[in-house]
């Protein structure tokens, strides 16, 4: 009787002090550290999965599927809309060959809402993503706020004498024309934001460094995660008759997309949040559907338009070898 005591409490002990462990490490939710700085205790070395950049996308896909979309519903109650996400993913690709930022972020303010009312243990994890968002925002508010310092106020009032008015209009078009190039544009879109870190040296393929494209590709990386989780709710049932629970689709979705870039203690600790997912119901409800026929294909056309970012991402990234940034 002593030894059972003895053994259950130590399973109690074990299981308290994984849950702390993830409370401890849930700062790295998002990839923080490349190959270089592994090899600790802290961070064993990773074997990692390499992307290959995703085949051009022939006119047909980026239109979108064959069929009409589907009616996606305003779910009333709840922060998390579908149809918003659709929306800002949609307009994140206005540029032909590009994706624009604003609308990018603004998908992943759709997205964090999905993640917080998936529960407390996700939230954990969303809060890290959320930082990332507010990051990118901050250098592109930074950058806009320094070049609206080195243009200054224009003076029409203050021409010097002797000065033609023609000689004043060329002088203004060669400052706007260095003022529509300079940091105040950079964070426009993530082809501009590249280009920009690169040419300012912001971007380190060695070291970490707290920039805007390195920060984009934590994103990019979590985007992959939720757009495999949401195909694997639109699959049926085994040959049973049993479909895969969230927290198994959100586990192999993790596998592919995060677990190469997580240190070991990372891949244990999210297990926990596996565990922890609600019901395959209750990601139903959350695109505002009764049944599993209704929410496929409603899923579907959220996950063409995540595809679609996620692919020109990924291939603005590979471009500049940036798919591995330490």
């Amino acid at each position: 009787m002593v030894f059972l005591r003895r053994r259950t409490l130590l399973r109690y002990l074990f299981l308290s002090a994984m849950l702390a462990l993830l409370l401890f490490i849930s700062s790295f939710w998002l990839p923080q550290g490349g190959v270089g700085e592994c090899g600790s205790a802290w961070q064993p070395c990773l074997s990692f999965y390499h992307l290959s950049p995703e085949p051009p996308l022939l006119p047909a896909e980026r239109a979108g599927p064959s069929e009409a979309p589907p009616l996606i519903k305003e779910c009333p109650g709840q922060s998390f809309q579908a149809w918003r996400l659709l929306q800002y993913l949609k307009s994140s690709l206005a540029d032909a060959d590009d994706i624009l930022l604003e609308p990018y972020l603004q998908s992943w303010d759709q997205l964090l809402n999905f993640m917080e009312s998936l529960g407390t243990m996700v939230s954990l994890f969303s809060q890290k993503v959320k930082e990332k968002v507010v990051l990118i925002r901050e250098l592109s508010l930074k950058y806009s706020t320094e070049a609206h310092g080195k243009r200054g106020p224009s003076d029409s009032s203050g021409l010097k004498k002797g000065v033609s008015v023609a000689k004043t209009l060329q002088d203004d078009l060669k400052s706007s024309a260095h003022f529509l190039c300079s940091p105040l544009q950079a964070y426009r879109s993530v082809r501009s934001m590249v280009g920009a870190e690169l040419k300012a040296g912001l971007v380190d393929f060695t070291w970490r460094t707290d920039s805007g494209c390195r920060t984009l590709l934590r994103l990019h990386r979590s985007l992959l995660w939720l757009k495999l989780m949401l195909e694997g709710l639109t699959e049926g049932p085994d040959a049973e008759g049993r479909y895969k629970t969230p927290g198994e689709l959100g586990r192999e979705a993790y596998k592919v997309a995060l677990a190469p870039h997580h240190p070991w203690m990372l891949r244990q600790a999210a297990e926990f949040v596996f565990l922890a997912l609600p019901d395959r119901q209750y990601f139903l409800q959350l695109v505002c559907v009764m049944n599993q026929e209704e929410a496929v294909p409603v899923l579907h056309t959220i996950i063409h338009a995540l595809m679609l970012v996620h692919t020109q991402t990924q291939r603005i990234l590979a471009e500049h070898n940036m798919l591995e940034l330490p």
